[in-house]
């Protein structure tokens, strides 16, 4: 038991020894000790000066602006941290309000329930004609849905299971595709997938989204909440 606590005891005073020496570090280049250190050498060096060429005032002047550059970049890299700390503060719990809520974000996955299927799109500028093409997990294809005439951006949409042969398709996991137009010209279109929030993840960078077993998507993937 003794040998146990001694490792302990001894793995300890290690730990807090190397925490003395980066407290220590750290104080010795903190911004005021920085500038301690420089006024004492411009002292010395005033001090010291040849009396019969003493250092011009133009040269006094530029060091204390160098200082003072020094010091202010130092002040603002300060200041910008603490506010993207705050900010990704603000991300977390502005994400935390998501969690259980429904989203559309990146993908061409559909899944169909008992209660139908929710998917989406999104249109980089207004179409006349909007067409989805829902096929299996085999490619096979199952269903077409003509939805119209959108303008440009995100939409969302449901599909009741009905298949090309009026049957009603199995519930599962398929996938779909869209194809846009006006006027006979192609429209940017992009596929966009249900899911619900279930988790917060926040990194060193960023607050990130987990979206079932979508994977992990971060807050500007989010196209629309439901």
């Amino acid at each position: 038991m003794s040998t146990v606590t001694d490792a302990t005891q001894t793995a300890a005073e290690a730990i807090l020894s190397g925490l003395k020496r980066k407290e220590s570090t750290a104080s010795e280049t903190s911004p005021e000790n920085t500038q301690m250190r420089f006024l004492t050498l411009l002292t010395a060096q005033l001090k010291n000066q040849d009396p019969m060429s003493p250092m011009d005032n133009a040269q006094v002047t530029s060091q204390l602006a160098q200082i003072s550059t020094v010091d202010g970049i130092e002040r603002l890299n300060t200041m910008l941290g603490q506010i993207m700390e705050g900010q990704q503060s603000n991300e977390a719990l502005q994400a935390a309000t998501l969690v259980g809520r429904g989203v559309l974000v990146p993908g061409n996955g559909l899944l169909l329930t008992e209660a139908g299927a929710v998917g989406g799109f999104s249109l980089e500028g207004p179409a006349d004609g909007v067409k989805l093409t829902i096929k299996d997990s085999m490619g096979v294809e199952i269903a077409q849905i003509s939805l119209g005439a959108f303008e440009a951006g995100t939409h969302n949409f449901q599909w009741d299971g009905t298949a090309i042969d009026g049957s009603r398709a199995a519930d599962g996991k398929y996938s779909i595709s869209v194809r846009a137009e006006t006027a006979g010209e192609p429209v940017t279109s992009e596929a966009l997938e249900f899911g619900a929030v279930t988790s917060v993840v926040r990194g060193p960078k960023s607050t990130d989204l987990q979206i079932g077993d979508l994977g992990i998507f971060k807050m500007s993937e989010i196209r629309q909440i439901l």
